[in-house]
């Protein structure tokens, strides 16, 4: 016989032991939501700014690796075309709400 009866397993089944989603004031949606987008424009510009370092450093002849320069410059701009269409769709969302009748 393969398979083997476990109660413990049955009970982890049961509602009571399904943990509920901690509820959060808006007050914290507000706070995380803000830290998130803080978070993703930072991290958009510390590429922006990896990538112009490396490009000066080409320019002044301390890198001689073009691959990881033109590479470091894609990943940048790949990373700002991103934020754009986002912050396109954040805004379509947003006017979307306020056309809503309450």
């Amino acid at each position: 016989m393969t398979g083997v009866y476990n109660p413990n397993s049955i009970n982890a089944l049961q509602p009571s032991a399904v943990t509920q989603p901690k509820k959060i004031t808006p007050k914290e949606a507000h706070s995380a939501f803000a830290e998130s987008l803080k978070n993703a424009i930072d991290n958009v510009n510390k590429a922006q700014v990896e990538s112009n370092k490396k490009t000066e450093q080409l320019a002044k002849g301390e890198i001689d690796n073009l691959h990881d320069v033109m590479i470091t410059a894609k990943k940048a701009s790949i990373t700002l075309q991103t934020a754009v269409q986002v912050q396109g769709k954040v805004v379509d969302a947003y006017k979307e709400v306020m056309r809503m009748q309450v």
